[in-house]
């Protein structure tokens, strides 16, 4: 690795080609990544990207007139001093404002460059055109901005976040409600099945957090391993797993954490304290997430959740 101080000007041209010829495909990447659900904002990046190219071919045909035909792969890695950017990717599904706030940066570490460079070159030509490129990439985010106000409408605007709601919908809340719904009801009949058999509240909480515990690594690998979001839009699988398993937990541990207390009725109050503030937790997110009337949610959901709870009872007394 070397500092920037240290690189003579072909290698500042040469690392300037590189970093450009990175930025375009990197917006490129972008509009692909967003094509399917944002593609209007695709747009702006794929004339980001035309933006780039063309400063590359400027710094291309000044280094040939200066240095030859022969440009070294100097990139931004063997260079002190610049920020890493996570690869594209890795960072899959894209959101919108993950995408810009990235590109906000690249623009502004770009403009540094560009003006350190030029500041520190003694040919005339060069600095030239590493001072243009500065001022334009200063404008690169003005830009940017009017590309967007002429290409993303109110209404396009409107209808993108719609689709980013919808998929936020699909990654993240139908996998933790599916896993809260199942920690919170399914795990009821055995936690209540030992207390009434028991009445012992040490005992019932040991069967309450082996219950939530194990329903909660059960649903966590159910959803990991049900599909891999390429043709359903769910995104990582991975991540769908690693919330509907902890929701699946917390939902679980919810009322088996009140049989800490060592009084069985008191304990067995508060859980159902909480198992009915569950239950509410559920019928609101159906309702706010997924078009469901807040009665009819709690309509199915807490006679699901009785009858589970009277089951568990009833065994445990038998």
């Amino acid at each position: 690795m070397k500092d920037f101080s240290d690189l003579t000007e072909q290698e500042v041209l040469a690392l300037a080609v590189s970093l450009e010829e990175e930025d375009a495909r990197i917006y490129d990447e972008f509009a692909t990544g967003l094509r399917e659900n944002f593609p209007e904002s695709a747009k702006v990046f794929n004339a980001m990207a035309a933006e780039e190219n063309g400063h590359r071919h400027r710094l291309i045909e000044l280094y040939r007139k200066r240095f030859g035909e022969h440009i070294p792969l100097i990139r931004r890695q063997d260079v002190r001093g610049f920020v890493q950017r996570k690869p594209v990717w890795l960072t899959r599904p894209l959101s919108l404002e993950t995408v810009r706030q990235q590109a906000e940066l690249m623009e502004a570490e770009t403009k540094r460059f560009y003006t350190r460079a030029a500041r520190r070159s003694t040919d005339a030509a060069i600095r030239q055109l590493l001072g243009d490129l500065a001022d334009e990439e200063r404008r690169h985010e003005a830009r940017a901005e009017q590309l967007e106000s002429r290409l993303v409408t109110p209404e396009v605007r409107e209808e993108e976040h719609a689709s980013e709601r919808r998929l936020f919908v699909l990654q993240v809340v139908q996998p933790g409600l599916a896993g809260l719904m199942d920690g919170s009801v399914s795990t009821l009949a055995p936690l209540f099945a030992a207390a009434f058999a028991t009445h012992d509240t040490w005992q019932t909480f040991l069967v309450g957090i082996a219950s939530a515990v194990g329903a909660g690594i059960s649903m966590g690998f159910a959803e990991a391993l049900s599909d891999d979001g390429s043709l359903t839009g769910r995104g990582s699988p991975w991540l769908r797993g690693l919330v509907c398993g902890l929701m699946t937990t917390v939902g679980g541990l919810g009322h088996a954490l009140p049989y800490l207390v060592p009084h069985f009725w008191t304990a067995t109050a508060i859980a159902a304290a909480v198992v009915a503030a569950e239950l509410g937790v559920i019928a609101w997110i159906r309702n706010r997430y997924m078009d469901t009337t807040f009665l009819a949610a709690a309509f199915q959901v807490i006679i699901g959740g009785l009858l589970v709870f009277a089951t568990g009872i009833l065994i445990g007394s038998a």
